[in-house]
């Protein structure tokens, strides 16, 4: 199959299929180039200025004469050997009225022939697309007011929210499960270490064996934002190297998030940013059916306490606050009020660093 990755703008309007989408309207082509933009982002732009270009070129064709085509298509072949540092001048396998597109190219100024070889080359966003050529993928979209529940083959549950869309395969590949999200969806993956779970949203690709999350993927402002219920998952940025060392093995590497841990990612200047959700909830667990009582009680004791309700990480210096005590009654309060009232007690301070709890105290007397 064709490498569409590595094609300029030039290189998709040659080729069949994507002709056959843009002239034609192939219900399968279509299917087929819609999918590929999705899984290569990075790509959108150029697929869309050739489908631009190419509709220009059919328009203009009856007004464009053979012998005005030939020559300009001499200068075609000039530029571009001149632009791919001196190769070999080449003749395009068109179509007549293909031909007819060097004096139309030359009449919107060759914009797309002088765009950057690194731009047109870059890897972020490429996935191998022939993974998943076999599959028959399904779209779902939400264009209702209310939640969308859609269950997949697995066992897994995407409840979808409005405006926001859903594509996966019919049935999964053996080694691997991969869902594109455009939009916002809470997943409830199905557990199977021997096969991961991938979800393609923008930029940002999450990775999970089995367990509960929420993907917001939001277009206006370029971020993606990933937030844990149970399990663990990974986040990685969407690049051919990335995908290539997370999607080989079945291990959860890079930014690892755990319940209560979010991790917002911004297209623009390419950085994660891992947290705490705003409201970190008492894990499923039977800890969170003790009483948040202490009486007199260590600090170590508290903070580890508060570490095993919440699946949280509290940093503090235990020889200083060695001699910290607490007396305090804590149950119906949420984790940051908990820390608030705890650090004004003790007279501490507490920050927000990498999604753990950082503790500054001079100690107790």
């Amino acid at each position: 199959m064709q490498d569409y990755r590595q094609y300029r703008p030039i290189d998709f309007i040659s080729d069949e299929s994507f002709r056959a989408w843009v002239l034609e309207n192939s219900e399968d082509d279509a299917a087929f180039w819609e999918q590929w933009m999705l899984l290569n982002t990075d790509k959108r732009a150029d697929i869309l200025e050739s489908k631009g270009i190419l509709l220009s070129i059919y328009k203009a064709f009856e007004n464009v004469g053979d012998t005005e085509v030939n020559f300009e298509l001499e200068r075609l072949n000039a530029q571009l050997d001149e632009s791919e540092a001196q190769q070999k001048v080449f003749r395009w396998p068109w179509p007549k009225f293909f031909y007819a597109a060097a004096s139309l190219l030359l009449v919107v100024g060759f914009f797309w022939l002088n765009r950057s070889r690194e731009a047109s080359q870059q890897i972020e966003n490429r996935i191998a697309l022939a993974q998943g050529t076999t599959l028959k993928w399904i779209t779902k979209e939400n264009t209702t007011e209310q939640q969308m529940t859609v269950n997949l083959e697995d066992g897994s549950t995407i409840i979808l929210q409005k405006n926001s869309k859903i594509l996966y395969p019919e049935k999964f590949e053996k080694e691997q499960r991969k869902v594109i999200l455009i939009g916002e969806a809470f997943f409830e993956v199905a557990k199977n270490p021997s096969r991961p779970f991938f979800v393609f949203a923008d930029k940002l690709v999450t990775k999970v064996l089995g367990t509960s999350f929420l993907i917001q993927a939001n277009e206006a402002d370029k971020t993606v934002k990933v937030v844990v219920k149970t399990g663990k998952v990974s986040v990685f940025e969407n690049t051919e190297s990335n995908l290539d060392e997370h999607t080989n093995h079945k291990k959860l590497e890079g930014l690892v998030l755990t319940p209560n841990q979010q991790v917002v990612f911004d297209e623009t200047d390419k950085r994660m940013v891992r947290s705490l959700v705003d409201s970190p909830n008492l894990l499923k667990v039977p800890i969170q059916n003790q009483v948040f009582e202490f009486n007199n009680v260590p600090i170590s004791e508290v903070f580890k306490a508060l570490e095993k309700a919440y699946g949280i990480n509290i940093v503090y210096d235990a020889e200083v606050m060695k001699n910290c005590y607490l007396t305090a009654s804590l149950d119906d309060e949420p984790l940051f009020e908990k820390l608030n009232l705890i650090c004004k007690t003790l007279d501490a301070k507490y920050e927000q660093v990498d999604a753990q709890i950082v503790i500054y105290s001079n100690g107790c007397y």
